[in-house]
C-alpha cells in the first residue's frame, strides 16, 4: 500500500466513523462523501471528507447536538 492509498482509506474510515456516528444521533448527510485531492505519480495523494450541504433544519440540529456534546 502506498502512502496515497492509506490516505484514501485513512478519509474513508473517517468518513464511515463520522457517519455512524451521525446517524445515531439522528443527523443524515446524503451528500457526505470522499474526495481524492491532488495527485503523486498519477494517483490522489489525499483524501478529505466533504459533508455536502444539509437543510437548515438539520444544521440547527447538528449545532444543538455539538453545543450539547460541549457541556458535558
Amino acid at each position: 500500500m502506498t502512502t496515497a492509498d492509506g490516505k484514501i482509506r485513512e478519509a474513508t474510515a473517517a468518513h464511515a466513523e463520522l457517519s455512524a456516528a451521525l446517524r445515531k444521533a439522528g443527523v443524515s448527510f446524503p451528500a457526505m462523501d470522499v474526495k481524492p485531492q491532488g495527485v503523486k505519480d498519477g494517483k490522489p495523494s489525499y483524501g478529505m471528507v466533504e459533508l455536502g450541504t444539509v437543510s437548515p433544519p438539520v444544521a440547527k440540529w447538528l449545532a444543538h447536538l455539538i453545543a450539547r456534546g460541549a457541556e458535558t
